[in-house]
């Protein structure tokens, strides 16, 4: 599939994985709109990328999914693809942690459910226009649980059901569902200390696009690929490697 004259929506397109998308679709001749929490953020991706559109939206709360989705359909109703990119992550011990269920809550309500929820409300747009495609991002942490994370893994295994369920729902019609599954990336997610084996935002976006030209329905981006293989074959050494990476 050729990527060009698209209108595409990147959720957490202001930084790391998100920009870097909306860079290379936008050099493809592709209009694109990126949203994010932070203005801040959105004017610095704004000067970085003059010809990106910027709406400022907290899609963990339903009422901005909403509002951002009747705002497409009344200024972008050609929109034909949506990547459901943003995500958070909580770095903290389970049973150690005080108030760590506000953060379980921010963490479904962000990774899983503004996914679930954008789907719904703009797939009627996007099933209007020409190739409609929903693209959803998530880990290769869904075959292996990295323990530090209490919730991330569990939201983005939760998104990949949920993906797969739709893509079956969906297979007698023109819109393609795709799943990305990255490793670990070199972006400010990792807040400044990312694991020795993360790869540039560059390769893992240049990997993505390389899967959605061959119209690939689950990409797994560098590690995520090996650590499918290991998981299926030796899940306890899959869940030990994850585990002991520095």
């Amino acid at each position: 599939m050729t990527f060009t004259n698209s209108t595409i929506l990147i959720t957490g397109g202001s930084s790391g994985l998100g920009l870097e998308m909306a860079r290379r679709f936008l050099e493809m001749s592709n209009q694109v709109i990126i949203c994010s929490r932070t203005s801040q953020k959105l004017e610095d991706a704004k000067y970085k990328l003059p010809n990106v559109i910027t709406y400022q939206c907290d899609i963990s709360k339903p009422i901005e999914c909403k509002r951002l989705s009747e705002w497409i359909k009344e200024q972008y109703p050609q929109l034909n693809i949506l990547i459901n990119n943003a995500a958070i992550v909580h770095q903290t011990p389970f049973f150690e942690t005080e108030g760590i269920l506000p953060m379980l809550d921010a963490e479904v309500e962000t990774n899983f459910l503004a996914p679930v929820r954008l789907i719904k409300l703009i797939y009627p747009i996007l099933k209007e226009n020409n190739k409609p495609m929903i693209i959803n991002i998530t880990t290769g942490l869904i075959y292996a649980p990295k323990a530090a994370y209490s919730f991330y893994n569990a939201t983005k295994a939760a998104l990949h059901s949920f993906t797969q369920t739709i893509r079956i729902q969906l297979k007698d019609t023109q819109t393609r569902v795709v799943e990305v599954m990255f490793p670990a990336v070199k972006t400010p997610w990792h807040k400044g200390t990312p694991p020795k084996i993360a790869i540039t935002v560059v390769k893992a976006v240049d990997e993505m696009i390389i899967g959605l030209k061959k119209d690939k329905k689950e990409i797994r981006v560098g590690g995520s690929r090996l650590l499918y293989f290991v998981s299926r074959i030796v899940p306890e050494f899959a869940i030990k490697k994850v585990n002991n990476l520095k």
